[in-house]
């Protein structure tokens, strides 16, 4: 009489990870998935490791848990992982403040950004000729 197990939220080929309260603008992290989306995991990994981003190394650890999730609870092989899909979303926002000339108040935000990367294991095309 238990309930059903919950059905799995990507498919067999793929795995995902995903990291909160990232300290940093959804704009701007989203400039750092843009360079490694569609790519092969250990060429993402390479462009993040020598990223002028600040936040390519939270990037990279999200990216490195989706691959150790690929690898230890779905059976995918590493080598042949892309990066199918990174994708950005806002979290909070805290509000602080300055005080400023004739009593007036500066308002400060400090944006937060989430990040979830999904992996997906293809084929690699045997019979290629460059």
């Amino acid at each position: 009489m238990s309930k059903d197990k919950n059905p799995r939220r990507v498919a067999d080929n793929e795995a995902m990870a995903k990291t909160r309260m990232l300290r940093t603008s959804p704009q701007k992290l989203n400039l750092v998935a843009q360079m490694i989306r569609g790519k092969k995991v250990d060429k993402a990994l390479t462009d993040l490791t020598f990223s002028k981003k600040r936040i390519a190394q939270d990037v990279k650890k999200c990216l490195q848990s989706a691959i150790a999730n690929a690898e230890n609870n779905h059976n995918l092989d590493v080598d042949e992982l892309i990066v199918a899909e990174a994708w950005v979303g806002k979290n909070l926002t805290m509000k602080r403040g300055r005080p400023r000339a004739r009593g007036r108040f500066g308002k400060i935000m400090k944006p937060f950004a989430e990040i979830t990367i999904k992996v997906r294991q293809v084929e690699e095309v045997s019979g290629e000729q460059a």
